[in-house]
């Protein structure tokens, strides 16, 4: 089966700071792929790269088989074809530690309107998907409402249905509830959860153990801008290999 996402040797710096150094992975169409390690080891950068926000100085990186036009490597790597570059990021749903709705929109127009702009899909059709989704991830009563009167909970199941309003072909999470109380980080990981059950490729980026082993179909430990250890949750947590996971786990109060 061709993966759905492919990442090969990527390595990215800024200025002297080497933040990746040759990171390569795949996703399969359906995995949910937890990225885990502390923080610095480059969890956040790598998942930037996936949708180009971070342009990686070297390897490449393709979706659903496309690999992405990039030039020369070198520190001022940049994509070469906007309008692929368009089209790949709207394949692509990033929801981010901080919630990034527009204040001056209401929670519906927020959801629809990359739809509308960049994928230029009929209104009414999208308006309908809008609302199930946010009906779907439980703010369906919310659709009027501004973002400042929403909890950060609910904007953030917000900017779930927005990511996946798209209909994207994965969906990555980076970090979703770490500005969130717990009680509110509750209800976004019962959606996230929701998705995974549903068959949808995911790449998360969090801090939350438990909820990692709860939902991941492989695991993958970041140090230092490298993999020290990939594999299955039994293998990760079940069977440590890598003294410095090891470590990482006990730390995170992981047993």
């Amino acid at each position: 089966m061709q993966p759905i996402l492919e990442i090969k040797d990527v390595h990215k710096s800024f200025g002297p700071l080497e933040v990746l150094k040759g990171i390569s992975l795949q996703a399969q169409p359906g995995d949910v792929v937890s990225l885990i390690g502390s923080s610095g080891s480059g969890k956040s950068t790598l998942l930037r790269c996936i949708n180009m926000l971070e342009v990686p100085n070297a390897g490449s990186i393709a979706i659903d088989g496309e690999q992405i036009a990039l030039s020369p490597e070198g520190p001022e790597r940049q994509p070469t074809d906007t309008e692929q570059l368009r089209r790949v990021r709207s394949e692509l749903g990033m929801v981010f530690q901080s919630f990034n709705l527009w204040s001056h929109m209401t929670i519906l127009e927020n959801v629809m309107e990359a739809p509308l702009r960049v994928q230029k899909r009929d209104r009414k059709e999208v308006e309908a998907h809008a609302r199930e989704l946010l009906e779907k991830v439980g703010i369906g009563d919310k659709a009027d409402a501004f973002p400042a009167q929403l909890s950060g909970g609910q904007q953030q199941r917000a900017a779930i249905a927005r990511a996946l309003c798209i209909n994207p072909k994965v969906m990555l999470f980076d970090e979703p509830t770490s500005a969130l109380d717990p009680e509110l980080e509750v209800e976004v990981l019962r959606v996230i959860k929701m998705l995974a059950e549903e068959g949808r490729t995911m790449i998360l980026v969090t801090h939350d153990m438990k909820f990692a082993r709860e939902v991941s179909d492989k695991v993958i430990f970041l140090h230092l801008g490298k993999i020290e250890e990939e594999g299955t949750v039994d293998e990760v947590f079940g069977a440590t290999k890598s003294e410095r996971l090891r470590q990482f786990l006990s730390a995170a109060g992981h047993n």
